[in-house]
Formats: C-alpha cells, structure tokens, sequence
C-alpha cells in the first residue's frame, strides 16, 4: 500500500523528492500518511479534495483483498 501511494504522490507534484509516506499498523487497520511540500498540497488534494478522495478510493479498493482498513491522511 506504501509504494502505491508514493507512487501516485510523486507522479501528482512538483518536488517528488519531498514526498514522504509512512505506515502505521494497528492490527486491521492501517494508516497511511502522505507528507509533501507545502507547495504541492493542493495538486494532491486538488479542487474540493477530488483528488484525495480518488487516492482514498484506489488505495480501499487494492486493501480489499489483504481484507484490512486503509485511512490516508495528507498532511
């Protein structure tokens, strides 16, 4: 699930070298947070967090089959 979503981050903003993605487990349930510059926060979350929602949405559905909770968090 990392690597996906650094994958998505870095191919969305300018500094890709600034994008930073860390797991934390909790049994079921993962969080994932997506740290990128400052800059670049709004092309990852885009107009009225399209772009985030999307992110979420790809993220869940590739979970479904580890059958865990995935939460991304931008910050």
């Amino acid at each position: 699930m990392k690597e996906l979503v650094e994958v998505i981050a870095k191919a969305l903003v300018d500094n890709p070298d600034e994008v930073v993605v860390t797991e934390k487990e909790n049994g079921r349930n993962l969080t994932i947070e997506l740290h990128v510059a400052p800059s670049d926060m709004g092309k990852v979350i885009g107009k009225q967090g399209r772009i985030a929602k999307a992110i979420r949405a790809v993220v869940k559905a590739a979970a479904l089959g580890e059958k865990k909770q995935v939460d991304v968090e931008i910050i």
